[in-house]
Formats: C-alpha cells, sequence, structure tokens
C-alpha cells in the first residue's frame, strides 16, 4: 500500500505544531481546506481551536456533508476542540458535532485560558488548553487515559479522541501520534 498521509483540518486551530510528529513517523502530512483536499488523504485529525468558528466555517466552505462521508470511512482523531466536533452530545452551551463516537463531552470545563496545565500521560508531557471533560462514555469505547478520574483518551478501532494537546511538546512523535499511526495501519490491514 502507498504511504499513509494525515490530513489535518486546517480552518482554524493548532495545525502545525502537528507537522513534526507526523512526519517522525514517516506519513505524510496535509493540511486540508477544501473537498479535493479530502481525496488525498487516508486519515483525519480534527484539531484544537474553537469548535463553533469551526463548525461555522465548515457550513461555511460548504465541508460538512463530505466530511461526514469521509468520517465515516477513514480513521479520525480529534484533539480538544476536534473532541468536541466527535462527540455524541455536547453541553455548556450545546452544540452541534458528526456524532461520530458515544460519548458525552462539556465545553470549557477545566476552566479558562488562565487554568491551562500541562501533566503528564504515558510519561509524556502534553497541555489543557481550556479543555473540555468527558461525562459519559459507552461501553464500546476503550478508555485509554484519565486524569483527575475522568476519561482523556479515548479509542476505538477507527477513532481517537484526546482532550488534551500533545501536539505542542517538542519531543517528535509524541506517544499519542504514535498510537494514532498504528491505528491507522491496523484499520487499513483489515480492509
Amino acid at each position: 500500500m502507498k504511504p499513509f498521509t494525515i490530513g489535518i483540518l486546517a480552518l482554524q486551530g493548532c495545525i502545525d505544531p502537528h507537522r513534526p510528529h507526523v512526519e517522525a513517523l514517516d506519513i505524510k502530512f496535509k493540511e486540508v481546506k477544501t473537498a479535493k483536499h479530502l481525496e488525498e488523504v487516508d486519515a483525519y485529525i480534527l484539531p484544537g481551536g474553537e469548535s463553533t468558528t469551526m463548525l461555522r466555517l465548515i457550513k461555511i466552505f460548504g465541508l460538512k456533508e463530505i466530511l461526514a462521508m469521509e468520517f465515516a470511512k477513514k480513521p479520525v482523531w480529534g484533539i480538544c476542540a476536534g473532541a468536541i466536533l466527535m462527540a455524541s452530545k455536547v453541553t455548556n452551551p450545546k452544540q452541534e458535532s458528526f456524532s461520530l463516537l458515544d460519548f458525552e463531552i462539556e465545553r470549557n470545563s477545566y476552566g479558562g485560558q488562565l487554568q491551562s496545565t500541562e501533566i503528564d500521560i504515558k510519561d509524556y508531557p502534553v497541555s489543557f488548553i481550556r479543555a473540555p471533560i468527558i461525562n459519559k462514555v459507552s461501553d464500546d469505547i476503550e478508555v485509554v487515559s484519565k486524569y483527575k478520574n475522568t476519561p482523556v483518551w479515548l479509542k476505538t478501532p477507527q477513532y481517537m479522541v484526546t482532550t488534551f494537546h500533545p501536539e505542542l511538546t517538542k519531543t517528535y512523535p509524541s506517544q499519542m501520534h504514535k498510537e494514532f499511526g498504528e491505528l491507522i495501519a491496523a484499520y487499513y490491514e483489515k480492509g
């Protein structure tokens, strides 16, 4: 099979810091901004940023339906705001999403920008920046890691969610990027 390409939804948010993590895995990195770009990638990262702004831009550029079709058939990793876009239910305030996984998420629950913090997840320093809290998770979703007894990293054979940012740490690649790369390889091996 050809080398994998991970597309990062590059409408808004923390985009370029993912590049060295992805490229350290010998995976191609591509910024995705148009429907044509979608044909060129094997998996997606939905980055951290502002989920309401991302949704607004997705609508403005007419990408909602095609993204929903792409997300249904390719691996997706949602980070912070990207995690919000993947949840089945969003609160604080209520917001629409792509509803890719059966979990409930509450926006900005760790506090504002001043309450941002850095902790270690699997011995790798990650940042919580205005992070959401995952409140309820379906039994068919693996909880990979918790912080303060709350799920912060979820995984299925097709999808991954983190409420924290691993891309801001400059030790390449992060454990989370490695696991997403492995998830992509396993997903396509199964056909």
